[in-house]
């Protein structure tokens, strides 16, 4: 019934206090950038009316809800290709200060470092590692305190051309998160995930693959209950079919969805299995507008002191307009319903489900090659569940930043 848990966190939109929405340029962020070594330098401003996502209940901290903040951004990027090697390198540090919640004020970092490697013609994959250090989500979790959080992500991808069809790959992806706050300790956890596909790629350029994969998530600190301790271990095995199917010229169709097993035996009967995934679909046209779509059905972990993960059934749409040569507008809607498995420990009873809204409008102008200039507004609203004590909320963000590469 379920799927696997994200690698990121997506349930939990974050508040536009995150360094996510302060985008490199156009030049850092494509698929082949530039080679060499350049500088990297940005300035954000943020306000939002709901800052710490406060339900309506409930009182805000200190009579106050709504917050600015201010961000500085430095770093450089890296690109090197040698024959067919290639190594890709971006270093971000970030200091974010807030108007009225000062203790909330902190230093971020990006790290980011990959391998991308090819050995003859049949052998290829890529080696990486990531550090990220940002402040974390309040929409699941009701505190006025800096609660930040560190992610350290280490992976390795090898694939083997068996024919010029046929291609065999595995894969490792190490993920370690770490929370600052001592009451977020119990989020603190590892997930390993190994897997192995084999994909069929014909000449007309689509693929289908067949998936195989196991997560084991391990949480070093035991939450405290009054039957003893929770443990939050989870062992998941899948086996899925990836799809990649061009459609057409200007339609493309990505899937990824099958069958998964989850144990985790702290939750209700300590096991569930079913059907799950994502699927989306882009249709680019020849005009100026392209469109997005996505469905999903999937485990996703949440930052709660409640539970540790969910079950989301969403979809959303979005669309990109080109108005010009140098000023891109995009806008984005989502809808989420999250259903809760609550602890065999919760004595609760009734709807244990809320759901998630999510609109964005963002325009870009690319003033120069490697200068750009964003302003954007976000709206997220939380419908709450009572018997798990989330209440209702709604929240805007209006953020404006550039962004340089020298």
């Amino acid at each position: 019934m379920h799927s696997r848990p994200h690698t990121r966190v997506q349930l939990a939109l974050l508040p536009a206090l995150v360094g996510a929405l302060f985008l490199l340029p156009a030049a850092a962020s494509a698929a082949e950038p530039e080679e060499g070594l350049r500088l990297y330098a940005g300035f954000g401003w943020g306000y939002d009316d709901t800052l710490l996502r406060v339900p309506d209940t409930r009182p805000a901290f200190g009579g106050k809800k709504s917050d600015r903040w201010r961000q500085l951004d430095a770093g450089v990027v890296y690109n090197k290709r040698i024959s067919r090697q290639r190594v890709a390198l971006v270093a971000k540090a970030s200091k974010v200060k807030f108007d009225h919640f000062q203790q909330l004020d902190y230093d971020g970092r990006d790290l980011q470092g990959t391998w991308f490697w090819e050995v003859g013609n049949k052998f290829e994959g890529q080696v990486g590692a990531l550090y990220n250090r940002t402040l974390a989500p309040y929409t699941d979790f009701f505190s006025d305190e800096r609660n930040v959080r560190e992610q350290r992500r280490q992976w390795i991808d090898a694939g083997y051309k068996m024919h010029p069809s046929w291609k065999i790959r595995t894969g490792f992806t190490r993920d370690r998160y770490e929370y600052e706050l001592l009451r977020q300790r119990w989020n603190n956890r590892t997930e390993k995930a190994s897997e192995a596909e084999l994909l069929y790629t014909p000449r007309s350029g689509s693929s289908v693959g067949l998936v195989a994969r196991r997560v084991k998530g391990v949480y070093p600190f035991r939450r405290p209950a009054n039957t003893g301790v929770l443990v939050d271990d989870f062992t998941q095995d899948e086996l899925k079919v990836r799809v990649n199917w061009y459609a057409s010229g200007s339609t493309t169709l990505q899937a990824l969805a099958g069958y998964v097993r989850r144990e985790q035996l702290s939750f209700g009967e300590g096991k569930t299995s079913g059907f799950n995934g994502r699927l989306n679909a882009t249709y680019t046209p020849k005009g100026k507008i392209s469109y997005n779509a996505s469905l999903w059905r999937e485990f996703a972990p949440i930052e709660s002191t409640i539970v540790s993960y969910t079950l989301n059934r969403g979809v959303s749409a979005g669309a990109t307009w080109q108005a010009t040569g140098k000023v891109k507008v995009e806008g984005n809607a989502a809808y989420e319903q999250r259903a809760y498995n609550p602890r065999e420990a919760f004595s609760g009873r009734g709807e244990l489900s809320d759901s998630l809204r999510t609109a964005s409008l963002r325009a870009t102008w690319q003033a120069k090659r490697k200068i750009a200039v964003s302003a954007g507004w976000q709206h997220q609203s939380r419908s709450g569940s009572q018997n798990l004590g989330l209440g209702k909320f709604d929240a805007n963000t209006v953020m404006v930043n550039a962004n340089v590469l020298f």
